[in-house]
């Protein structure tokens, strides 16, 4: 029998352990996620898939940061962090760092001077 005061669905701090399966954190491929990383999908969601899962690859059928993705689902950054990792060791989504100045195809030091040098002659 249960009880008529407890609801039927979790909320809050329950709902994250339900989503994650208890896990606190991402493992394997999530080391280098942060919130400026871009997810892909790279399938379509399945029949029988976890509804979130189902969310992230329809939400990021076009590259989306992962900020803007817990914005969209309203989950905080670890909890989307492992259902993220989820579908990367599924093969179900990309994960794309933003490209950094140290790798060669960031903003070149110079030509930023000149353009902050010509703006300031204006």
């Amino acid at each position: 029998m249960t009880d008529p005061h407890r609801p039927t669905e979790p909320s809050g701090l329950e709902r994250y352990y339900v989503l994650t399966g208890g896990r606190s954190g991402p493992g394997g491929s999530a080391f280098s996620l942060d919130v400026a990383t871009l997810i892909v999908s790279r399938t379509a969601p399945v029949a029988g898939m976890q509804r979130e899962h189902e969310e992230i690859l329809r939400w990021c059928r076009d590259p989306l940061s992962v900020a803007e993705l817990g914005a969209h689902l309203g989950l905080p950054f670890n909890i989307l962090a492992v259902l993220v990792t989820d579908l990367l060791d599924a093969g179900r989504v990309e994960a794309r760092n933003p490209l950094s100045a140290s790798a060669g195809h960031g903003s070149d030091l110079a030509l930023l001077e000149e353009v902050l040098s010509g703006l300031q002659r204006l």
